[in-house]
């Protein structure tokens, strides 16, 4: 008997499990595809900007100076494609002026308060910084004259600040120098501990009190805040190396006005004068200076032996009105249209110390540095604005957001308007502000642990003795 055998029918073919690996469509390809696009486009994007660089002219700016208000232009201008931009200064880094004083003090490094300005400015193929010296402007050929040759321009902004003046003696230059550079303030700051060295020394209690005496001309923010850390520096961070320095030590501060920090309210500077009496300096107010010899001030009938004369007082605008061919107004400033253009010249913006510009009550504005910060960010964004074809700006308007002087540690006096500060909280805001300011976080941390060790330890930690001159 035979059976049948049944051959089941042939089963579909299975498909083969995915892996949980495999479960997902495979992104591989699509990635790939999208990075080649995208390295195609950022290729396609950069020969367009490269060849658009050869046909279509960008516009070329000149920034004449690298303080606060060229500098703020600077950094409007190299964030645009269509600038080719340039600044020029005699140096090659930009100086924190307003703590100056405490370099030729001794309470801070020359690096603390400067930064080099192409760090500052971030270096591409549109921008450059050159270091030379500025001996003219050729309007009509539209070029900066320097000593190395010339720049041409499309626009150009004019901040280049302003010098001492000495109110036509300029002979007193070399018995009292000013406080306008980095050069300045370590020159200063040899000087003054190089006396304290010698009166350690002295032969007779006259030449001891000569070498200890310090005379600052001009009662000004400058002269006020340089006479308290002077004083400071003398009677209590050296009262233990040089105890001469804390009995015979003499500070006087001569103004010919009638009151010291006159830009401020007559309640601050009463306070600001009471305050650097207790710290022991002498303040002479409605006392002119008649002569100034090497070692020797002259007011009036009364000459004061001192081995350090420095002058703090006037300053007044540097040549750009020479340069310009202008008619030059007060402190030798040019004066400039409400929207910082000169007149004669509508390629031209002049800001800063060096530009005659009048408020909404048709009073100068103030030579401060908050003044030629919004001056600069002010031209820089004017010019793009019109190289780009756009309307222009509204004129410009300063905003004054307050103004602080320093007496010392712990000492200040602020106004905010109708608001007045004194002491500690307004020296709190004084430290804020200076700090918020100084460009480079760098800068930021080391003036700030410097200023918290001197608070609490009172010493400074730029007490060294350069000979600057042991090339020579």
């Amino acid at each position: 008997m035979t059976s049948k055998i049944q051959i089941p029918p042939p089963r579909a073919p299975r498909r083969p499990r995915r892996s949980r690996k495999q479960s997902s469509p495979d992104l591989l390809p699509l990635v790939g595809g999208a990075l080649a696009l995208l390295v195609a486009g950022r290729l396609a994007h950069t020969y367009s900007t490269r060849r658009d660089a050869r046909v279509v002219p960008r516009c070329r700016v000149v920034v004449i100076g690298a303080g606060f208000g060229g500098l703020n232009a600077a950094l409007v201008l190299a964030r645009s494609p269509e600038i080719d931009l340039t600044v020029i200064d005699t140096n090659n880094h930009h100086l924190f002026q307003p703590l100056l004083y405490q370099v030729a003090t001794a309470a801070l490094s020359a690096e603390d308060i400067a930064s080099p300005v192409r760090d500052i400015i971030r270096q591409t193929h549109r921008t450059r910084v050159v270091m030379d010296t500025v001996t003219g402007i050729d309007t009509a050929a539209r070029q900066v004259l320097c000593v190395g040759g010339s720049v041409p321009y499309d626009e150009l902004v004019v901040a280049t600040g302003s010098r001492s003046s000495y109110f036509g003696h300029d002979g007193w230059a070399c018995a009292a120098p000013s406080l306008k550079s980095l050069d300045d303030a370590l020159e200063l700051r040899g000087r003054m501990l190089a006396t304290f060295e010698q009166a350690r020394h002295a032969a007779d209690a006259r030449a001891r009190r000569r070498l200890l005496t310090f005379v600052l001309i001009g009662g000004g923010p400058s002269g006020v805040e340089m006479a308290g850390s002077i004083a400071e520096l003398c009677r209590e961070t050296l009262a233990l190396q040089c105890p001469a320095a804390r009995g015979s030590a003499r500070i006087v501060l001569v103004e010919a006005g009638d009151r010291v920090l006159a830009e401020f309210p007559p309640d601050l500077s009463r306070n600001a004068a009471g305050a650097l009496r207790k710290l022991g300096v002498e303040i002479r107010v409605g006392t002119a200076v008649t002569a100034i010899q090497n070692g020797l001030v002259h007011l009036g009938d009364e000459t004061i032996e001192a081995a350090t004369i420095v002058w703090t007082a006037g300053t007044e605008a540097t040549s750009v009105a020479d340069w310009l061919g202008v008619q030059p107004g007060h402190g030798g400033r040019v004066p400039v249209e409400p929207d910082l253009r000169v007149a004669s010249q509508p390629r031209i913006h002049v800001i800063g110390d060096a530009a005659l510009a009048l408020d909404a009550h048709g009073k100068p504005l103030p030579g401060l540095g908050a003044v030629a910060k919004q001056q600069g960010h002010y031209a820089g964004r004017a010019i793009l604005r019109r190289v780009r074809g756009l309307s222009s700006l509204r004129p410009f308007a300063y905003r004054d957001y307050g103004t602080l002087a320093t007496v010392g540690r712990g000492r200040a006096v602020a106004e905010f308007g109708s608001v007045h500060l004194t002491g500690p909280a307004a020296w709190g805001m004084w430290a804020a502000a200076h700090i918020f300011f100084l460009i480079g976080f760098r800068n930021r941390v080391l003036v700030s642990a410097q200023w918290a060790f001197e608070f609490a330890t009172n010493q400074r930690p730029g007490r060294l003795i350069l000979r600057r001159d042991a090339g020579k």
